[in-house]
């Protein structure tokens, strides 16, 4: 079962004044250049997570059935009648956002500490004892680990109430290009759903803070494919064989990283608008759920190594800035 968050989970999680308005204005740039946008909030009292008085430093999902506030039939049948009385602009889904198990590196940032690892020990592939980059992989134990999680977390997503025990599990997967993401979600999800039916989308936008960092520089599009494809797994169209994201000498922004967030969900919301997937799973990192968290709208949540937090959102379309500037031809429409 995952530990609760570190302290370094928790530290991580937290945002200052000064990230939140940096990506505030990113947003108001992007939603004044767009055609039309989606509008992000989270409906409340749905789960202990997004409650203010919720302690997130000693919060473990697994212990807590997820978070939910009351019944997963209760939870699942708002969120259908909800979606069916929403105007053609509105829309609601639950997101489980998960936490890759982890990876060397994780073990390398606690032994050497937080300035020691950022300032040093992060621009190298490893030490005498581990490697971490590029990519970094899931440690042995962490694989072990997943294996046995994926249990508990079927059995909590049982829905009993028909007493044929059908599982509440995604419709449709997204995961971060990093092999230790696409690991903790093969291990995680492969016993309990189809992965070959599903075909969980790897999408370049839900990787980690990119840049100096060696274990958050990718695989090559040939290695991925070569280990993926034949899982299940699809490889969006566009990504480049090498990483070109990956800077050695410039290390992404939190709000740069919102912001890219931002539009990988509003891809998301645009591609399953009315096709009926209304639970999505998005496997990630650390940096990547605290963007997400705060794209949403979602108080700032630590979530460990192998943790999972489930978001109930509400997602509304607004018209951008574009359309009373007469801009439509150069709009991105949503």
């Amino acid at each position: 079962m995952p530990a609760e968050p570190t302290k370094l989970d928790i530290i991580d999680s937290k945002i200052s004044p000064e990230v939140r308005a940096a990506y505030n204005a990113k947003l108001a740039q992007y939603e004044s250049n767009a055609y039309s946008y989606w509008q992000f909030s989270i409906v409340s009292n749905k789960f202990v997570q997004s409650l203010d008085e919720t302690d997130d430093t000693t919060f473990n999902y697994l212990d807590q059935h997820f978070g939910k506030i009351g019944e997963w039939d209760d939870l699942i049948e708002e969120l259908h009648l909800l979606n069916k009385q929403a105007d053609k602009d509105t829309q609601y889904k639950i997101l489980f956002l998960a936490r890759h198990y982890t990876g060397y590196h994780n073990i390398a940032h606690a032994k050497y500490g937080d300035d020691a690892w950022n300032n040093h020990w992060s621009k190298l592939n490893g030490d005498d004892e581990y490697i971490w980059g590029p990519d970094a992989e899931l440690t042995p134990e962490s694989i072990e680990l997943a294996k046995r999680n994926s249990g508990l977390i079927a059995k909590e997503l049982e829905n009993n109430r028909q007493h044929n025990k059908s599982l509440i599990t995604p419709k449709k997967m997204y995961v971060s290009p990093l092999r230790r993401s696409i690991d903790t979600l093969y291990y995680t999800w492969n016993p309990i759903i189809n992965i070959q039916q599903i075909q969980p989308y790897i999408q370049e936008n839900w990787r980690e803070t990119t840049g100096v960092h060696t274990c958050d520089k990718r695989s090559t599009r040939s290695i991925i494919a070569d280990k993926y494809e034949p899982l299940g797994f699809v490889i969006e169209p566009g990504f480049t064989e090498k990483d070109e994201l990956y800077q050695d000498d410039y290390r992404e922004s939190f709000d740069e990283q919102a912001a890219r967030m931002n539009v990988a969900l509003q891809q998301l919301f645009t591609e399953n608008h009315g096709n009926g997937v209304d639970i999505v799973g998005i496997t990630s990192h650390s940096g990547s759920i605290k963007t997400q968290l705060l794209v949403l709208g979602h108080r700032p949540f630590a979530v460990q190594t192998g943790g999972m937090i489930p978001v109930f959102v509400k997602a509304v379309r607004r018209k951008g800035g574009s359309v009373s500037n007469g801009n439509e031809s150069k709009c991105r429409v949503v």
